[in-house]
Order: C-alpha cells, then structure tokens, then sequence
C-alpha cells in the first residue's frame, strides 16, 4: 500500500500545487475555504448526524470541484487568447455560473441541516430558565 503511494508522488505533487495556486490566486476559494472551516466547526458543535455529514461534505466537495475546475479553465482560456472573444467569455462565464450554483446548492442543503438543530437549541436555551 505504501508503495502505491510512494510511486504517485509526483501526482500528489501536482495536485497539491494546483489547490495552493487556485487558494491564492482565487479571493472566492478563500471565502469558500473560510466556510468550509466555519461549517466543519458548526457541525462538530452541533454533533451532526452521519446522514448530515455525507450531505455536508458532497456540498462542500462540489462547491470546491467546481472552484478549481473553474480557476483551471479560465487559466486555459487566458493561454488561448489574452484578447476579448465572446466564445471565451462564454466559456469563463458558463464556469462561473457552475461555482455560483454549486453555491446556491449548498447554502441551501446547509440551510436544510443547521437550522433544525440551531432552533432545538435557540428554544431549549430560551423555555428554561
């Protein structure tokens, strides 16, 4: 096993530099990075269900696959041509619009898991006093 890691190195490499590069150059991966910490965090406190975890973690490995396949293409479209073409802001924009809705997709499913446990709380902490 440790020799089949061993032997992809290079790949791990690789990849880890593409993350470093898409977390500096991109202000939006570092929001998202921000958020990922913040609902990890919240979803330690509040002992997420297993259930809610899995939907926890595919919202956030959407939102980050989108991210960085999009940081990758418009780095692609940027090698192409520096020069205005509408087919390339198409291109720019279409990718965007995935991170934006991947996004929207987990606020949503984020929304749908934190707010039944931050109301048992909000209401166990204010009926007792």
């Amino acid at each position: 096993m440790l020799r089949f890691f061993v032997g992809r190195r290079p790949a791990f490499k690789h990849a880890f530099q593409g993350l470093k590069f898409v977390l500096q150059t991109q202000y939006n991966a570092r929001i998202h990075l921000a958020m990922t910490i913040l609902v990890v965090i919240f979803g330690l406190l509040l002992r997420l269900s297993n259930l809610e975890w899995a939907i926890i973690v595919i919202a956030i490995g959407l939102v980050w696959i989108t991210e960085i396949i999009n940081t990758a293409l418009e780095a692609l479209v940027d090698l192409v041509t520096q020069q205005y073409h509408p087919l390339a802001k198409i291109a720019k924009d279409t990718a965007a619009a995935a991170v934006l809705f991947a996004s929207f997709i987990a606020v949503l499913l984020g929304i749908a898991i934190f707010t039944p446990h931050l109301l048992y709380l909000f209401f166990k902490f204010n009926l007792n006093p």
